[in-house]
């Protein structure tokens, strides 16, 4: 037993509980880079896109890892906010209105964009259309995709940052680096106040990112049986 766990005995349930900590949120991001790659898959298939999944690297660090999932999930914006801006310009501006009213008909807006996607890809399918809509008008999935790029920058920027994504190995000695005294004592409090603190963020940004994402990619299941 180190000389410092002697003089803080509870050193040892500290990093046992950094540990447990650690294991959560590399749980939950690994969840997001699955619900991401559905959607990825939806818009691959069905609207022509050529994203490229993701998937965990084992070596790299948290930071290096938030930094791959941020970059594909800017990408789903910028091909969400593309569609919008085909539909924009193809479509009258009564029309384009109407795939935003709320009050419109679902059915008459996958019409509307349907016609859209004909003129586009030459020829188009319902589900393409109605994946369309539902991303063009799911602010939840707008404003959950913000919201979550937003903390995984947080998380990336902070003390979680550099540690390596694999549990037993270099990156979290950089946290449980064995030094004497209330100096580790320290460092393993605020290291697991950091954790618990972007961990209770992450898992509700995360929670409703991967709902928002469900409601999409359970349409296009119903759409295809």
């Amino acid at each position: 037993m180190a000389l410092s766990d002697l003089l803080y005995p509870d050193n040892p349930k500290r990093k046992q509980e950094l540990i447990h900590l650690h294991q959560e949120l590399l749980d939950c991001m690994s969840t997001n880079f699955h619900a991401t790659n559905e959607l990825v898959g939806v818009l691959n298939e069905h609207l022509g896109c050529t994203i490229t999944p993701i998937e965990m690297r084992e070596s790299s660090t948290v930071k290096e890892n938030c930094e791959i999932i941020i970059q594909v999930m800017s990408e789903i914006q910028h091909q969400v906010q593309k569609i919008d801006s085909d539909m924009k310009d193809k479509l009258e501006p009564v029309l384009y209105q109407k795939l935003y009213d709320i009050k419109e008909p679902e059915l008459e807006k996958i019409a509307i964009a349907q016609r859209v996607f004909s003129i586009i890809f030459g020829e188009a399918t319902s589900t393409a259309a109605m994946v369309a809509i539902k991303l063009l008008g799911s602010n939840h999935l707008t404003l959950t995709v913000s919201k979550l790029i937003g903390v995984l920058v947080q998380i990336g920027a902070s003390v979680l940052g550099g540690v390596s994504i694999t549990i037993i190995g270099l990156g979290l000695e950089m946290i449980l680096h064995a030094i004497l005294g209330a100096v580790e004592r320290s460092q393993l409090l605020t290291a697991v106040r950091s954790y618990e603190k972007h961990l209770a963020e992450f898992k509700a940004a995360s929670e409703k990112y991967q709902r928002a994402i469900h409601e999409v990619t359970s349409l296009v299941r119903q759409q295809v049986q």
